[in-house]
């Protein structure tokens, strides 16, 4: 009588536990955003560290010495200090009222369109594409040249309109530097405005309309209420980035304009780094602009939340 065979189980594969695989996920996720920390510590952090500690520091003959608050007394002595500061508000107050509004309103105008919504995005969005300093050269040569050969010019004599020197006259060349400034940049607002004007539901309007609303009310009581979050950051974005004013008075106006009427804090901070070799006042300068534009922002972003 033979024994039955004995049939053997086959042994499990061991299993991960729960929390290694936790562990490994997170390394794997840790791994990818390593590299990114680091560069953003290499090139952002620690310039802006080094920054604030060469604003207390004087280098003179390759002998750096510590001299506190000097460089703060000294640029803020500076007259052009306060010009610079002057113009870059006037600037930023002007950009807001016409680079904000604008957008909004040619994003409400392409959102009625029924056809040809994509070609007309590339359209507005154009400009954008180009290089900013192609783009300013363009305005530089082309629409503003003082003589009758100027595009602007032109359409103001056509018009009967007196002429006007544009970068040369000292009362236009911010205006300007709005328009051109404006004109390069406005399409990734148009574009991200009417991104946020097709999620409004189309009911709203139609009882608006129902209640006899026009088109003016609508906008007021519809639009506005429903984009107010994409139109509170978008106003503290361009308030930022144009009190960074640099780029259209660097090329528009030659650096400081016709008596110092384009001289933005940026572009003096750029003067006084490469053209007097004045890093240290530089610094200083920098780090006034940086504490300016962060206590802007978290005033900003408190009242914005309150009011939320």
């Amino acid at each position: 009588m033979t024994a039955p065979a004995v049939t053997t189980k086959p042994t499990p594969a061991p299993t991960v536990s729960k929390r290694g695989r936790k562990l490994r996920d997170n390394l794997t996720g840790h791994a990818f955003l390593i590299g990114a920390v680091v560069c953003f510590a290499l090139f952002m952090w620690y310039p802006m560290i080094r920054g604030v500690v060469m604003s207390f520091q004087r280098t003179r003959r390759g002998e750096t010495t510590w001299v506190g608050w000097d460089n703060y007394t000294r640029i803020i002595a500076d007259p052009s200090f306060w010009v610079a500061w002057k113009n870059t508000f006037i600037f930023t107050i002007m950009a807001l009222v016409v680079g904000y509004v604008l957008p909004f309103f040619v994003a409400i105008l392409l959102n009625e369109f029924r056809h040809a919504k994509g070609y007309l995005r590339i359209l507005v969005y154009l400009p954008v594409m180009l290089p900013p300093a192609s783009a300013l050269f363009l305005f530089k040569y082309y629409a503003y040249d003082p003589s009758d050969a100027g595009l602007f010019n032109a359409i103001l004599k056509f018009l009967h309109l007196p002429t006007s020197e544009w970068m040369q006259s000292p009362t236009m060349t911010i205006p300007a530097m709005v328009i051109a400034s404006t004109w390069m940049n406005m399409g990734s607002a148009v574009l991200i405005y009417l991104a946020s004007l097709q999620n409004i539901p189309g009911e709203l309007y139609e009882a608006a309309e129902l209640d006899g609303a026009g088109i003016w009310r609508r906008i007021w009581s519809v639009t506005i209420p429903q984009t107010r979050l994409i139109l509170a950051l978008l106003a503290m974005l361009q308030i930022v980035a144009t009190m960074q004013l640099f780029i259209e008075p660097l090329i528009l106006a030659n650096g400081a304009g016709t008596q110092d009427s384009a001289t933005s804090v940026a572009y003096l901070i750029y003067q006084h780094g490469f053209f007097q070799n004045d890093l240290n006042g530089a610094a200083a300068l920098g780090v006034i602009m940086l504490i300016v534009l962060a206590a802007f922002s978290a005033v900003y972003v408190r009242l914005t939340t309150k009011q939320d």
